[in-house]
């Protein structure tokens, strides 16, 4: 039958399973709006910044595995997605987006919000390209939408406006043809036998497990197990590795733990299972490693590898745990638990609140909110300090989830997420963790929660600084510059927008607040005064950080800024 291009690349959406669409409506999408205005079982899901819309994307194909969409008009318009589809792409969730162009005949005039959408996004897509005829239409989206599932990132589709339009007379019924269907890739039975060799061969070993471990749970288990191993996990990989794992022994990197340092740098031979882990000073350099990865080009990128499988982690390790020996040694793996229980004793005793101070220790905010949160809460946090304090006092169960810009590093991304996750798991709680400075950046989606009517919880840190790059500089040698944020009571600016707003200043009436937060049936945000100055240490502190925060603590003396340094005591030693 005949159907527009629209028509085209809306009913193949639905077919794809998509319910949604995130963006902002310009003229050059009316064509594909109109067509989700008359469909049933798909909506045009309005936020105030497209940028939002591709992170609110990326957390629905998080959640779910399936593909999610996003849109935006020409030119400007679909260059706010630009940092979001970035945060996809890295993060490997399959996200759609329809880029609008502006009327075919005018491209390469010079036209008004002339863009080139096909160059802008090829570096965080696996396709990005021009449909300039109607007859590309059932081809082209059908290999948008294939590339984005089976390649796990991002897709764009560039359409212009007046093509949009435009009439496929014979357009065939959409067809999908690895739709739910999925490859299983293992390694060759020669290559196993080399990983068990050297694994066999090493009296103490280390697990570092990702993200790829998201559907190996049971077989890392036996794999520790057999092995004797401790298991260290990333930050991608905390939600998967983390619930009901008595071997695992915390994260390592700038946001970890001593224990998970040690762990690693203690061990004869590292098993690596699913992770692009991108630090190399926290990983062992001088010890044999095997790396198990989907993708071959990520294999001995952040350490020396001698022995790489290409395969996914569960079908890899199902091949590898016949022929692995069980070690009867256990003093490595009970050493690292030993240091594990020391570093987890010693992060709680620092999340603490005194009745009557003033501010409150953003660790002692996260340790409640770990303790009243729902069992089967989805948090998504803004990169910096808060991703800090999730990292190291969220506990992941299994029904929990926890989303972030963990590889693309972005801030203003935990609203916008928190928008993607409360729509598509509407009876779950969702939480967003949001920095003072990333909240600020997208503020407006503080009005997509009311128009939506979500009851997504956002909670503030609201240290009036950019906390995190603070302590860079401290530890570069730097004074405090261009950081300070002179903040609203975001509580009294909630309310202004519609939501419930609570605003603590003292510990002793947070967990009464928490709690009233927490049980408030619509969107809510408590805003929490956290100390500017609390440190957030990493396992281990290289020469030149001790000598770059010596050469800061003389800066700020020289410069007048000795009440810094008693501030930054008085949070961080007289506790």
């Amino acid at each position: 039958m005949a159907k527009t291009v629209s028509e085209i690349i809306v009913d193949t959406l639905i077919a794809a399973g998509v319910t949604r669409v995130y963006g902002v409506v310009g003229d050059s999408l009316n064509g594909i709006t109109d067509v989700i205005r008359a469909r049933e079982g798909i909506e045009w899901i309005h936020v105030r910044n497209e940028e939002a819309g591709a992170f609110a994307a990326g957390a629905e194909a998080h959640l779910t595995g399936t593909l999610a969409v996003c849109a935006g008009s020409c030119g400007p318009g679909n260059t706010h997605l630009i940092n979001g589809l970035y945060d996809c792409h890295r993060s490997r969730v399959p996200v759609l987006a329809l880029a609008a162009q502006i009327p075919s005949p005018e491209i390469g005039t010079g036209y008004f919000q002339e863009t080139h959408p096909e160059t802008t996004f090829k570096e965080c897509s696996h396709y990005c390209e021009l449909l300039s005829q109607p007859t590309q239409a059932v081809r082209m989206t059908e290999a948008a939408i294939q590339h984005a599932l089976g390649q796990r990132g991002v897709a764009v589709l560039v359409i212009p406006g007046d093509v949009s339009h435009e009439t496929v007379p014979d357009a065939p019924e959409p067809r999908l043809p690895v739709l739910g269907r999925r490859a299983v890739l293992r390694p060759a039975d020669q290559d196993l036998q080399e990983a068990a060799a050297l694994l066999n061969g090493a009296k103490k070993v280390t697990i570092m497990a990702g993200a790829g471990c998201a559907e190996a749970h049971a077989e890392l288990l036996q794999a520790a197990e057999k092995l004797g191993a401790p298991v260290v996990h990333a930050l991608r990989g905390k939600e998967y590795v983390e619930p009901n794992n008595p071997y695992d022994v915390g994260l390592s990197g700038l946001l970890g733990f001593h224990s998970g340092y040690e762990a690693l740098m203690s061990c004869e031979a590292l098993l690596m299972l699913g992770t692009d882990f991108p630090y190399t000073q926290f990983l062992p350099q001088d010890v044999r490693t095997v790396q198990v990865d989907v993708r071959p080009e990520h294999i001995g990128r952040r350490t020396r590898v001698e022995v790489g499988l290409v395969g996914d982690v569960a079908e890899t390790l199902r091949g590898l745990l016949p022929l692995l020996d069980a070690k009867t040694d256990r003093s490595h793996l009970e050493t690292a638990l030993r240091n594990y229980r020391d570093s987890r004793q010693s992060l709680d005793e620092l999340a603490t609140g005194t009745p009557g101070d003033t501010s409150l220790h953003p660790q002692y905010l996260t340790r409640l909110l770990d303790e009243q949160a729902a069992p089967d809460a989805i948090f998504t946090c803004d990169v910096g300090t808060p991703t800090v304090w999730a990292a190291r006092y969220l506990r992941m169960n299994g029904p929990r989830r926890l989303i972030g810009s963990f590889n693309h590093g972005s801030m203003a991304n935990a609203l916008s997420q928190a928008i993607g996750a409360q729509l598509t798991r509407p009876g779950q709680q969702v939480i967003a963790l949001c920095g003072d400075g990333g909240l600020a950046m997208l503020l407006g989606e503080l009005l997509t929660v009311r128009q939506l009517k979500l009851p997504v919880k956002i909670i503030v840190y609201n240290n009036a600084s950019l906390a995190f790059v603070e302590l860079e500089m401290k530890a570069a040698g730097y004074l405090s510059y261009g950081t300070e944020l002179d903040n609203p009571n975001f509580a009294a600016l909630a309310e202004a927008a519609g939501l419930h707003g609570i605003r603590v200043t003292d510990p002793g009436h947070l967990p009464s607040a928490l709690d009233g937060f927490l049980s408030h049936p619509g969107p809510a945000l408590l805003d929490v005064v956290v100390k500017r100055t609390e440190l957030s240490m990493p396992p281990t502190i290289e020469a030149a950080q001790v000598k770059g925060f010596s050469v800061y603590a003389l800066k700020a003396i020289m410069n007048g800024r000795g009440d810094e340094l008693l501030e930054l005591a008085k949070t961080n030693l007289f506790r």
